[in-house]
């Protein structure tokens, strides 16, 4: 049964930040597994199925751009807005976006296209009404229309992604192979948070993920 789609997805921007910059923000050369997979359930998620990534196809060449912008230095804590929801009260709640703003700078991927394969696996979840084939149709036709639950984005928000469902990739214009160190597969929230890399390695321009073994991530 099929369960897979090939997506194509494109943006001016993309920034999918590597965990260890604790101040600036710094790009992945190539998009995550994760961020692919956001931008799979985007556009058709359900707790009776579970995406997983198989390849990452890198469609253009990795071009970085250096740019400052403003950011808010915090955020309210979840204390202070439990407090508010028990009161009924949006007091507290504000925060000064004059006396906060930072300036930081931001290392992205400018021009970026990527292909994604992937394919979902049914979950305990799952229902009577639930099947690979109902799942796979909707996932397909949603993403023929363009639709989505949410924009898809390259790893921050204000990077919106473009989507198409294609049949076949256009030959990346990387060529050889290229080791990118370690890399961020995904965050595991049911455990705190917690977060697994693997050793990732470009070749041909293709990420591929079909091979990773569980003693592959390292936490």
């Amino acid at each position: 049964m099929a369960t897979g789609l090939k997506l194509r997805v494109w943006g001016d921007f993309a920034c999918f930040t590597r965990p260890e910059m604790k101040v600036e923000r710094v790009s992945y050369d190539v998009m995550t597994p994760s961020a692919a997979r956001g931008v799979v359930e985007a556009i058709h998620w359900k707790p009776a199925i579970r995406w997983v990534i198989d390849r990452i196809h890198v469609l253009a060449p990795i071009q970085f751009h250096t740019f400052r912008r403003n950011e808010v230095g915090s955020k309210i804590s979840a204390r202070v807005a439990a407090t508010a929801m028990k009161a009924g009260s949006l007091e507290g709640l504000q925060t000064l976006v004059e006396d906060d703003r930072q300036q930081r700078a931001t290392v992205a991927l400018a021009k970026v296209a990527y292909g994604i394969e992937a394919h979902f696996e049914m979950t305990e979840a799952a229902g009577p009404e639930d099947s690979p084939a109902k799942h796979h149709a909707i996932a397909t036709r949603r993403a023929q229309r363009g639709q989505c639950f949410q924009r898809p984005y390259l790893g921050c928000r204000e990077f919106a992604a473009d989507f198409e469902l294609v049949e076949a990739f256009e030959p990346s214009p990387l060529e050889g192979e290229k080791d990118l160190g370690w890399m961020l597969y995904d965050i595991d929230h049911q455990q705190e948070r917690r977060a697994f890399f693997f050793r990732a390695r470009l070749r041909q321009g293709v990420l591929d993920l079909t091979d990773l073994a569980p003693e592959d991530l390292a936490a």
